[in-house]
């Protein structure tokens, strides 16, 4: 029985240590009441794969590079998962290893999912979300050696969407800012995303979990967002597959169009084969690459970082 607990309390003690070495500490995304909620029991679930459903306590979870290796880039992943569910392994765990590898302090945003039982108006939580993480963020830029003007946001499929919703909608605040942080991510990096809510492009699913089937025009153009790019907009790198079956490559050129247009410093690379997901070579393994390139070419992080 003694082997057995000493064994127990090895196994947590290791645990324990490749957590903190790692820096993962996951903390609440409010203080007090969560805006634009109508309260209800908890029904998040999360399976064996790390899809989590029902999320509507949303949380961010703290990557801290390693001792002596940051260089003061920040980015706030969300995962994608047509606004029904969050891939938080593929999307999340592992990116965010990535993103530490390069010197980059990460975060992986746990965001609310639309849902009218647990939100007044559904189709701002995710958006409220985003920008109270890149609030939180501003706000512990120091104690997390963070500079504020290298404050990035990255997303994957849906949570491309939202990544670049929080990137053309930030002049206006969605949730409480007494000190008036820039809620302006200082660059963008969506994978695969869904960009359109139009019929001609839109992922139907993704639309139809944030905005409803019987969406206004209004709505729809809203979140749109190659229709809402302007000059303020932050620069943004895109990647994409071409063979995307689920979410149409067009959705990223779409994109990349608008911010050419006005003028906003831009990247886009498509592999010819990766499918959604990127579950094929060559993006499979190369994506991230591309991505890290293009944060060094930027001046986001230093050359001799930008190693994988």
């Amino acid at each position: 029985m003694k082997i057995k607990n000493l064994s127990v309390l090895a196994a947590l003690l290791i645990l324990t240590a490749t957590m903190e070495s790692f820096g993962q500490q996951v903390i609440p995304l409010y203080e007090g009441g969560i805006p634009n909620s109508i309260k209800t029991d908890n029904r998040e679930h999360e399976n064996s794969a790390h899809f989590i459903t029902k999320v509507s306590q949303p949380t961010l979870t703290i990557y801290l590079p390693a001792a002596g290796s940051s260089n003061g880039t920040a980015v706030i992943v969300c995962p994608g998962g047509g606004y029904t569910m969050l891939n938080f392994n593929m999307e999340g765990d592992s990116v965010v290893r990535k993103l530490n590898s390069i010197g980059v302090t990460a975060f992986v945003l746990k965001y609310r999912l639309p849902d009218d039982s647990t939100m007044v108006d559904k189709s701002i939580g995710p958006l409220q979300d985003a920008q109270r993480a890149i609030m939180i963020v501003k706000t512990h830029a120091a104690e997390w050696n963070i500079d504020t003007t290298k404050v990035g946001i990255m997303g994957f499929s849906a949570g491309g969407h939202l990544a670049a919703t929080a990137g053309t909608q930030f002049s206006r605040s969605y949730i409480n800012n007494p000190s008036n942080i820039s809620l302006r991510p200082s660059f963008m990096i969506l994978v695969y995303p869904v960009i359109s809510f139009t019929d001609s492009l839109t992922h139907k699913g993704s639309r139809a979990a944030l905005i409803g089937t019987n969406a206004s025009a209004a709505q729809v153009t809203f979140f749109s967002n190659e229709y809402q790019v302007t000059s303020e907009t932050p620069p943004t790198f895109l990647i994409h597959a071409g063979d995307d079956r689920l979410v149409s490559v067009k959705n990223s050129i779409a994109f990349y169009l608008a911010l050419q247009k006005n003028k906003v410093p831009a990247g886009i690379h498509i592999f010819p084969k990766g499918q959604h997901g990127f579950f094929m070579e060559p993006a499979r393994s190369n994506w991230f690459e591309y991505c890290s390139k293009w944060l060094q070419e930027n001046g986001w992080i230093k050359q001799n970082t930008a190693k994988q």
